[in-house]
Parts: C-alpha cells; structure tokens; sequence
C-alpha cells in the first residue's frame, strides 16, 4: 500500500472537521477540499474547488493522487430528483481510479426516506444495514450506485456510513444540533424565553440516539485500513439510546438554564427564531464573542426536522462492531464536550 494520503471532500464541514483533526493526528498527509468559505483544519493542505464543476476539480488537484478519499459533503436542492442530480454529480467528480479506498458518508435517510417524504413510511426499528431500500427517489440511493459502479469499473474498495444526527465541533454547518441547541441556549438566557423542548411528542418520550462527529472519524479511519470493512455499509452512532425528556435537562444543565415544561406538543425552533438575530448581535457584543451572525451559526429548520419526526429512530451497531469496530461514545458527553469548545472559543457567553 501506498503511504497513507487523505483526500477529504467538504473538510470544513462537521464530519470533515472533525475527520481530519483525527488523520492529521494519527500521521496521515491530508488534502482538505473546500469551497473556501470555512476554516481549514490545522495541519492539512488546503485546497479550493467547486465540486459540481469536473473542471474545478482537475485545476484543485492537479497531479495529487490520494490514497483514499473520504466524501463527507452534499448540496441540499429544492427538489429529490434534483438532489439525486447534483449529489450524484458532485461525488463522481471527485472518484479517482487510482485510489485503494473511498469513504462515502450518507445518513439515516437511506431508512427514513428523503425530506419529501420524510419519515412516511420509514423502515422498522432499529435500522440495519441489510434493511431493503425505500420505495422513494433518495439521492443517498443515487450516490451509492455511483460509488458501487466506479468502484466495480475500477477496483477499489469502498465504505459507506450512516450517521444519525451528528454532534460535534464545527461551525456554520447546516446539520449541527449541538450548536443550534448552544445558540437556543444562550438566547433564552438572554431573552427570558423558557428552554422548551421544541420537537414532537414522540422524539420528547421516544428512543433514540445520535452520533458524536469524533467516532464517526474513527469509524471512517478504521474501516479505511481494516480488510473485513472493505465494500460495506455500515450504520455509525455512539452506541447508547436515550430519550429526549431526560437529555433535555443535561442539555440545559450544559447550558445554564432551566428547562421548561414540556407543553406536549412541537414549538418549531424556526418560527421561534426567526427574529432573534438583532438579540444575538448584542448578545455578541456584550459578551465580546466572535463576531458570528445568527444564521451562519444556527440550523433551526434541521434541528425541527430531527426533533419533529413523529417516529422512533434509532440504529443498530452489530455489524461494524462484529468486524472489529468497538469504540463508543456517551452521547451526554456529546453534547456537554461541544458546549464547552464553544464557550472556549467565545461562540456562546461563559456560565
């Protein structure tokens, strides 16, 4: 095998972030690909490129032939079908036949459905992998078979991941409950607005779990340089359950403020907020945050959309952990470990 060179597509995202923290750390050489909008990880390479366009690609990696690639990105469009498109697109744009692995990261929509029909028919609890797909377009769907026939074409190895609701560092993600849940926080302190879980009944009372972005990393790495994982899928969450009546008050306890009762119904974090960036510019001020505007950092419309399935959602592990997968993350610390890189690093006020 070549020396191990990464090639992480969408590097400032949150599964990309925290990705390549892990390789630089574990001695990998790691090529970030961005937009250029974000951050990049210390001790990566960074590189520019627009991937819906092959041309921007080619001028981004020029003569690099990375050992493996790890896509950890999507465009969200207005419609499935053009989901299907654009997403499908992007990741064959930057399929390299000269790889020995690629990564794809996906989520549990392959057994919830695309956001069109989201959770209408979703597949039962816990979700495996071998679970038939859904009947509905899904550009996950689309994006595997893209995967699955470069790599048949090819010759090389794949790995898919399905996280749930990732939680981590990173900012200005558009899937980031942590924190969006920090901001929530930090306003109802400010404001006087009661921390009122705000999804549906059955997320508030129901099973569930979520995925710590740092063990999704060590999955992608383990099942990168592990044999048994080659061409699998595999679901990727922090191995605890929980219900959300209970996190919600170590989820205000992290936060400082005392949780509300619950008024048994969902209060959409979108339209609760929708008026709240003034509030967190002076907010910001007083505190002397960096200067972050409300809607670069929260994602209330995905946070309603986790929190207000009327389903149960949770994934079974069995399958990466019969092959030699066992790390395990207590999804409390989750939450609690991104409250205080945010409070470190001036995003939320100090208790």
């Amino acid at each position: 095998m070549r020396a191990k060179q990464a090639l992480i597509v969408g590097v400032t995202g949150i599964s990309g972030n925290n990705l390549a923290r892990r390789l630089v750390a574990s001695g990998w050489d790691v090529y970030g690909v961005s937009r250029g909008t974000g951050a990049s990880v210390d001790g990566t390479n960074p590189l520019t490129a627009d991937v819906r366009d092959p041309a921007s690609v080619r001028a981004a990696l020029g003569d690099l032939r990375p050992s493996h690639v790890f896509y950890c990105t999507w465009s969200r469009q207005a419609t499935e079908p053009e989901n299907c498109a654009v997403n499908s697109a992007m990741l064959a744009n930057v399929l390299e036949p000269l790889v020995e692995h690629v990564a794809l990261v996906t989520g549990l929509k392959h057994y919830l459905g695309p956001f069109e029909a989201y959770a209408r028919t979703p597949m039962q609890t816990p979700f495996r992998e071998e679970q038939p797909r859904l009947e509905f377009q899904n550009f996950y769907y689309e994006q595997e078979d893209v995967l699955f026939d470069a790599a048949r074409r090819a010759g090389f190895g794949w790995s898919v991941h399905r996280p749930h609701t990732m939680i981590g560092w990173a900012l200005g993600n558009a899937m980031n409950m942590g924190v969006t849940l920090a901001l929530y926080g930090a306003l109802c302190r400010e404001t006087g607005h009661p921390f009122v879980f705000p999804g549906s009944p059955q997320q508030y009372e129901g099973v569930t779990d979520v995925t710590d972005a740092r063990l999704l990393a060590a999955q992608l790495e383990w099942a990168a340089t592990t044999a048994a994982a080659r061409d699998e899928a595999f679901n990727c969450v922090n191995g605890d359950v929980f219900r959300w009546r209970e996190m919600w008050r170590v989820v205000a306890a992290g936060l400082g403020v005392e949780p509300a009762e619950y008024p048994g119904h969902a209060q959409p974090l979108e339209t609760a907020m929708k008026d709240m960036g003034p509030v967190w510019d002076r907010l910001v001020a007083r505190h002397g945050l960096r200067p972050n505007a409300l809607d670069t950092l929260a994602s209330w419309w995905h946070t309603d959309a986790d929190l207000g399935r009327e389903v149960e959602t949770f994934a079974d592990m069995g399958k990466s952990r019969s092959l030699g997968f066992l790390e395990f993350q207590d999804s409390r610390g989750s939450f609690l470990d991104v409250f205080d890189a945010l409070r470190r690093e001036r995003v939320i006020p100090q208790l």
